[in-house]
Formats: C-alpha cells, structure tokens, sequence
C-alpha cells in the first residue's frame, strides 16, 4: 500500500504543479511563464517526485510508463492495475486541488481547456488527428527509452531523475503546440473530468497513444540495449 500512496501522492504532485502552472502562471499578465516554464514545471515535478519517492515505488506517475516497464521486463503484471489506479486517482486528486484553486479567481470556466490535451479544433496549434497521435506514440517512445536507460543498471547510479525529468520538459517544448503534451494517461484523464465536453470526447487518444509509444519504447530499447548476462 506503501508504494500505491507514492504513486498516488507523486501523480498528484505532477498535475497540480505541471498542469498547475499552465491554468495558473502560463499566461498571467506581467510575467507569464509561456510555453517555456510550462515545460519546465512538468520535468521538475517528475524529476523532484524520482528524488522523494523514486525509492519506494520507482515513481512511474503514468500508467503508460508503467505498462512500459512491464513490456520491458522491468515491472510485475500483477502490480500493474493497482499502480494505474492509484495513478489515476492521484490525477483525478491533483486536477481536483487545482480547480478549487483556479475557481478563486474571477471568470474561471473549466471548460475552456483547464490544460486538457486535445486534437483538430482543440488543439494549441490546430494539428490534426494523425499529427496528434503521431506525436503521442513518438514522443512517448523516446520518453520510455530514456526511463529504460537512465534506470538501467550499467548506467550511473543516482542520476537517473535528471535525464528523465529533461526528457519530459523537452517532450513538452515539441509537443504543446500539438497536443498541450499528454505522454500520460493519468494527466489527460485528471483535468478532462473536470473540463467535460471536449475535452472527455477526445480523451481515448491520449490513452491509446501514449501505451502504444511506451510499448514500442519498450521493444526498442529491449533490443538495443538489453545484453546477454
């Protein structure tokens, strides 16, 4: 139970700060944080959450990257449904904690976006359905093969929170103008809920998209980095 509160606890975490700081700071008057922090404030949330909790449940945050660890023989079957539930709880929890916080403000509606992922009319930069889920799967799949590799036990020890939380903010650089970044199931589902309408309609995609990248992350890096003990 341990672990399934880390999980729970270090989601939440990445919603409320990552999500958080698109609602809250992305476009405040004066001293926005744009596009830029956005995708910074995402990468400090995971690689934080790797230092704090990393040790007690591994830190997936993500039901994708943990579908991903298990292709790559890194993660249990058995585990993998609790961890995706507390994930989502933990999204749900976090997107939760931020719209009490957003509707403090005056003309707050939810349902303008609230950092919800979405395609063609929905999204940043009007890209397609194709273009979005190109995007996911991709941008998933590397993310994975950096989380293999920096874990991997020949590379250095203790590092790996680094090269995992650059890889999300770079994932984000690219990938806002497309999508608003998903790479993670439990994210698009937390501040879909609270969003409705649009935003629930096009949640599918940023499930399949992202499994589906972490999965070919998973063989890829099964063959290019695994080695005959």
């Amino acid at each position: 139970m341990k672990t399934f509160g880390a999980e729970f606890l270090g989601t939440l975490w990445l919603v409320l700060g990552g999500c958080g700081s698109a609602v809250l700071a992305a476009a405040f008057p004066g001293v926005g944080i744009g596009l830029h922090g956005v995708s910074l404030a995402f990468g400090l949330t995971v690689l934080t959450m790797a230092f704090g909790i990393g040790h007690i449940s591994g830190c997936h945050l993500n039901p994708a990257v943990s579908i991903g660890l298990w292709a790559g023989g890194r993660f249990p079957g058995r585990k993998l449904l609790p961890y995706i539930i507390a994930q989502v709880l933990g999204g749900l929890a976090g997107a939760g904690i931020l719209y009490v916080i957003a509707g403090g403000a005056p003309g707050f509606d939810a349902s303008k976006g609230f950092a919800s992922n979405g395609y063609g009319a929905h999204s940043p930069g009007g890209y397609s359905l194709l273009a979005a889920f190109v995007t996911e799967v991709v941008m998933t799949l590397f993310f994975l093969i950096v989380i293999l590799g920096a874990t991997d036990k020949r590379a250095p020890a203790g590092f790996a929170p680094i090269p995992i939380g650059l890889s999300l903010t770079l994932i984000h650089l690219v990938s806002i103008p497309v999508t608003n970044t998903s790479v993670n199931p439990a994210r698009s589902t937390g501040v879909a809920l609270f969003a409705g309408g649009w935003a629930v309609d096009q949640l599918w995609l940023f499930w399949v998209a992202p499994i589906i990248g972490a999965v070919l992350g998973a063989v890829a890096y099964r063959f290019v980095g695994c080695t005959k003990e």
